[in-house]
């Protein structure tokens, strides 16, 4: 590919891009495929001669675009949003062309000073507390990690060797390998899984400690396990604490957790991937309460700051806490500015040697959008959340489990078997995107506000299509009118917007596949 068929296919993609986002919602959220259906059409081996770029445009919508789950549409509805804009995308694009491996401020000075200045942004826009910045008193600062399950790493791997070397001097008895076998660490049973993974790969034992009736953790949990892990011999290393957990956001509380992590020398890390860009709104600091306490935190801007993935914001009180546990300093990475607090060496910071331009992308989402569009934005979000909420309660067949932020979780009353029915059904349909979790021992429906733009009439769009698919279950509409027939109507019956049976790619009859103008049939198996 020479220049100028560069330019030509680089337009063609901003275009393609331009138009799948802004038509996003013609689409249905989840695809129509099978496990190994792009085996079936992509050769098994690389050609030897090369190919057209309109050539491969033309497979990438052919190929590419079928086995698409839309996460940008604004009716998906599940997990947590990974939310991009049109300036994060431009900026990642110039990212890519500028080729940037910043592993150290001489590879780019640009790269890492701006990822400094990018930081404390950041920090000053969440209210953080000053003693975590560049620019604040102490010896805080800020890194962009890939995500939060890096963060979370980081955090365990610094506290471990930092507690190995403090109790190698407080235990000359013990060998190195002997206190590293009795090292533990905390977390609540609905901390993210990313949490007891990183315990795995720390080689360290991760207690899952039970949450409150609400999903918090609470101080007087974690003390308990403390006191019954020192009973026994063990030594605590850190506590992972969750501000914003993945079934129901829930907020671990962090002044209870925080002063005895402080006084016992027990590393606390806050993650906060998703509720962390709602610190940027003075209505929702209190929830950082304790966060003072804390050695490291840790933030997605890709989840709800409008920045593409991967993004994730960490932020440490004593950064030489990090340095010290990771730096390896072969002679061929050195250089004569190394050490200076305004331009530090990254690679130090985490696991990887090589590391992206990353805030390239970050300060041209924040210059283009202003702090104030950032906080109205979320907002607006909060106030979609809170008008399914106000669906949800109109219907007494439903009742809402709980909310927070921008997420609302509900059930249908009753046994769970019919919330997940319900639930099996409209996934089904692909209209809408939703995932179950568990509240107090009940199967819960989780809704979500995601995707690029999402608007008042989208909120209006889920809820039609969760209370008609709630209709055809139980047989009975809102107002307790009964229906003529019910969700297993025969086939022939037209009054129900029940969709054909999905048949398996093994059948005779082929597969059924749905697309704008209708159902079309592709008979595999001959005529």
């Amino acid at each position: 590919m020479d220049i100028n068929e560069f330019r030509e296919f680089g337009k063609a993609a901003i275009d393609f891009v331009a138009d799948y986002l802004e038509n996003i919602r013609d689409r249905d959220v989840l695809p129509s495929v099978e496990p190994g259906y792009l085996h079936d059409m992509l050769p098994g081996k690389l050609q030897n001669e090369p190919e057209d770029w309109k050539t491969i445009m033309e497979d990438f919508k052919r190929c590419i675009l079928p086995g698409l789950t839309h996460w940008q549409s604004p009716h998906f509805h599940a997990f947590y949003p990974s939310q991009t804009s049109y300036s994060s995308i431009v900026g990642e694009t110039l990212a890519a062309g500028l080729g940037v491996v910043g592993f150290s401020w001489i590879c780019s000075p640009v790269c890492t000073e701006l990822e400094v200045i990018m930081m404390n942004w950041l920090g000053q826009l969440l209210n953080l507390p000053k003693t975590f910045l560049n620019c604040g008193e102490g010896n805080g600062g800020g890194i962009i990690q890939g995500s939060a399950s890096e963060s979370i790493l980081v955090a365990v791997l610094a506290a471990r060797e930092q507690a190995v070397r403090r109790l190698r001097a407080q235990h000359p008895d013990l060998t190195e390998a002997e206190i590293r076998g009795r090292l533990v660490a905390y977390t609540s049973d609905q901390s993210n899984s990313a949490v007891e993974k990183a315990g795995i790969l720390g080689a360290i034992k991760m207690r899952l400690l039970p949450a409150d009736e609400t999903s918090i953790l609470r101080g007087s949990t974690f003390i308990q396990a403390v006191k019954e892990d020192i009973a026994d011999g063990l030594f605590p290393v850190i506590c992972v604490a969750t501000l914003g957990t993945t079934g129901t956001c829930a907020y671990d509380n962090l002044a209870e957790i925080g002063p005895y992590c402080n006084e016992h020398n027990i590393w606390l890390h806050i993650d906060a991937a998703y509720a962390g860009a709602a610190l940027c709104l003075p209505e929702y600091t209190h929830i950082m309460k304790g966060a003072e306490m804390a050695d490291s935190l840790n933030f997605n801007l890709h989840k709800w700051m409008f920045v593409n993935f991967d993004c994730c914001a960490m932020w440490f009180k004593d950064a030489s806490s990090v340095t010290k546990s990771f730096s390896v300093d072969r002679i061929y990475l050195q250089h004569q500015f190394q050490g200076h607090s305004k331009a530090p060496d990254y690679r130090h910071w985490q696991i990887q040697l090589g590391r992206r331009f990353r805030s390239l992308k970050v300060w041209i989402t924040l210059r283009t959008m202003g702090a104030e569009q950032i906080r109205n934005l979320i907002r607006f979000h909060i106030q979609l959340a809170n008008r399914f909420e106000e669906y949800v309660r109109t219907d007494d067949r439903f009742e809402v489990v709980c909310s927070t932020l921008a997420l609302v979780c509900f059930r249908l009353k009753g046994d769970d078997a019919q919330s997940k029915q319900l639930l099996d059904n409209i996934t089904k349909r692909k209209k809408i995107f939703m995932i179950p979790a568990t509240y107090q021992g009940k199967f819960i429906i989780r809704f979500m506000i995601c995707g690029i733009d999402p608007q008042m009439h989208d909120i209006e769009y889920a809820w039609d299509e969760v209370r008609t698919q709630a209709d055809l279950l139980l047989g009975v509409d809102q107002n307790r009118n009964q229906l003529t027939c019910k969700l297993e109507a025969q086939p022939e019956c037209n009054k129900c917007p029940v969709e054909p049976k999905q048949y398996e790619k093994s059948s005779e009859i082929g597969k059924i596949t749905e697309s704008i103008t209708g159902i079309m049939i592709s008979n595999e198996k001959g005529q």
